[in-house]
């Protein structure tokens, strides 16, 4: 019987543990970036929001923004010391506007100036 309710504690002790608590109250997309290159991002523009994700260093992070409309992919402007780089989509005819959540997009300027993106569900 000891077993037992040891074992249901495990499984409810389990069960609150795992809970997201930040995923509550989203209401829209929740955007960050990741720097994968070796330069600091001073600032990273994503879209057409105002927000700017300032002073992301290499391996770094910015904070969360909540963006009203957003795609797997969208236009980027970086900034750093070394230049400015832009990732450029040509349209989003087909595609469809993310779903309230968490997500991040992973940036890389290659040598030749050009940025890699990669859309990551958090």
């Amino acid at each position: 019987m000891g077993k037992v309710i040891s074992f249901s504690f495990l499984i409810v002790l389990l069960f609150v543990g795992c809970n997201d608590d930040r995923d509550d109250n989203v209401t829209k997309a929740n955007i960050r970036v990741r720097n994968l290159s070796s330069i600091t991002f001073d600032s990273v523009q994503v879209g057409e929001a105002e927000y700017i994700h300032e002073n992301v260093a290499p391996n770094g992070v910015s904070g969360y923004f909540e963006y009203e409309v957003a795609y797997e992919y969208n236009y980027i402007e970086i900034v750093s010391e070394t230049g400015a780089f832009i990732y450029q989509p040509i349209d989003f005819v087909g595609e469809t506007p993310l779903t309230p959540g968490f997500y991040t997009y992973e940036l890389d300027v290659t040598e030749e100036g050009e940025v890699l993106l990669n859309f990551v569900v958090d």
